[in-house]
């Protein structure tokens, strides 16, 4: 009772909502909601409008028309001095993993917590515990970035989105640079996430491959449109 109870949450929901880059409007009308715990790849050709979906959700670009809430904050009454309190809420993932080259994997995660307002070291100790383990690097918390596979900087990556609890994922091309295996984990590992950890989890790729081996609810912007629920055998050749 509640496992359902947690699938009914709302956690983004975007409604007649217009998204813009500039004057240029890029998607029209977007109705569009995510549960938590929920998993849902977000696909289509490249200039689709993906990003710019993806950009209004943590709030990099306003929402100027109709109406939208990503983790309990209202779109388009988002001041900018609440967008870091917004993000705080948000775990997002890109393609370049961004890591601090300087420090080692524990220390890329530290830097993390103590700029986000953890101050006991005790807490913060089992929070970087707590998430390696998850991602499984419990025994690489002292390699430097440059000594971890490009799969593992990823999941180091994945490891810093869960530090403060999100509600929600937000992975825009995880696997791009990875290579097929590895892009096999990545995915797998966001999906059990998904249900292990009750966030939800939106994953933009362009890995056709990954929706027939990993099959999940498939969202699809095309024509300056988002469609919901597409059946992912038939998304075919405008997929890229």
């Amino acid at each position: 009772m509640e496992n359902k109870h947690m699938q009914d949450q709302a956690v983004i929901h975007l409604q007649q909502a217009d998204i813009f880059q500039e004057k240029n409007l890029v998607l029209h009308q977007v109705d569009f909601t995510l549960h938590k715990g929920e998993f849902a790849y977000l696909i289509g050709k490249t200039g689709s409008g993906k990003s710019s979906l993806l950009k209004t959700l943590y709030g990099e670009l306003k929402l100027e028309l109709g109406s939208g809430s990503v983790a309990g904050f209202d779109l388009v009454k988002l001041k900018r001095r609440h967008i870091p309190k917004l993000r705080r809420r948000l775990g997002i993932i890109f393609q370049d993993f961004q890591l601090l080259t300087d420090r080692n994997a524990k220390d890329n995660l530290l830097f993390v917590l103590k700029a986000t307002g953890w101050t006991n070291k005790m807490e913060m100790f089992k929070r970087v515990g707590e998430v390696l383990q998850i991602v499984g690097l419990e025994t690489k918390d002292y390699k430097m970035p440059h000594q971890l596979s490009g799969g593992e900087q990823q999941r180091l990556v994945i490891a810093r989105a869960l530090l403060n609890k999100p509600e929600i994922i937000l992975a825009d091309e995880p696997t791009g640079n990875l290579d097929p295996e590895i892009s096999n984990d990545i995915t797998r590992l966001l999906q059990q996430i998904a249900k292990d950890e009750g966030t939800a989890v939106l994953m933009a790729t362009h890995e056709h491959r990954l929706l027939e081996q990993f099959p999940a609810r498939v969202i699809k912007v095309e024509n300056n449109k988002v469609n919901n629920d597409v059946n992912y055998s038939s998304t075919g050749s405008s997929f890229t």
